[in-house]
């Protein structure tokens, strides 16, 4: 039997709940994608879960999302949550503003759009419509659409892999001073470690439907794949992820330079 418990993260008497799941199990056929998963997300945690294709990062977001059903196990999990994708998902024929209080009742609706527009940058583009938007727009007006329902937990599933570099760095930043705003937990999956690092309290590595590994990250913010321990952790998120020839290309690098450092001061 399952059991997916919604609560009201604004009651006093819940305020401190975390997102919980206990001995959760999903299957397709005899394939289990996720095998009786134990996790804890705490108020305000910003969590990312790493794993190869196929380790059901994505069917435990949609899980948590509540788009997808579990077949034993508990979840708990905070009523007010929503869910940014890889797509933008945005209505083609709706204005952003619309798109992003799509589905959303409440009589101040476009003044609460305005809100959200705004603080991701694009209170100029109230009123384009999606196919005149950029990739990172687009992916604006979805980040949008989710806070303005303001969420106790937001999932992000790759939101940011289908973007250029440069606008990546600007999505990392502002997903991290909205995060501290509004202060949702927020579970990301991600296939790439940097980003993971990057952004993170916690990284989760899935295998197999099961937890294999998790990492506090203690490095201070901001953060840059340049700074004191970075490439270390990397290293071994990268091994767990079983890419043992990155690991020992940074292993080298690191050398290198060090001798390069040494060479340089005599």
């Amino acid at each position: 039997m399952s059991s997916i418990d919604l609560f009201d993260a604004a009651k006093p008497a819940q305020s401190t709940a975390p997102v919980q799941l206990r001995n959760v199990v999903r299957q397709f056929g005899q394939q289990r994608v996720i095998d009786g998963l134990d996790l804890d997300i705490a108020p305000g945690e910003f969590v990312a879960l790493l794993g190869a294709s196929g380790s059901g990062k994505t069917t435990l977001l949609r899980s948590l999302a509540g788009l997808d059903s579990i077949d034993s196990g508990q979840l708990l999990v905070p009523k007010a949550r929503a869910a940014v994708f890889q797509e933008p998902r945005l209505m083609p024929w709706k204005r952003a503003w619309k798109n992003v209080i799509l589905g959303l009742h409440i009589p101040d609706a476009k003044a609460r759009a305005v809100q959200a527009l705004t603080e991701v940058g694009l209170a100029h583009r109230l009123e384009a419509y999606p196919a005149t938007l950029s990739g990172g727009e687009a992916q604006r007006v979805a980040l949008a659409r989710g806070l303005v329902r303001e969420p106790k937990l937001l999932l992000l599933d790759e939101p940011f892999a289908a973007l250029d570099a440069l606008t990546r760095i600007r999505m990392h930043r502002l997903i991290i001073e909205l995060w501290r705003k509004h202060n949702p937990a927020v579970l990301l999956v991600t296939h790439d470690v940097d980003e993971a690092i990057l952004l993170a309290d916690r990284v989760i590595v899935l295998a197999n439907g099961k937890i294999a590994e998790q990492l506090s990250i203690d490095l201070p913010r901001a953060r840059d794949t340049g700074q004191q321990g970075f490439q270390e952790i990397r290293a071994r998120l990268l091994s767990l992820l079983g890419v043992e020839s990155e690991t020992v290309a940074v292993a080298e690098r690191q050398a290198s330079n060090s001798t390069v450092r040494r060479f340089a001061h005599g």
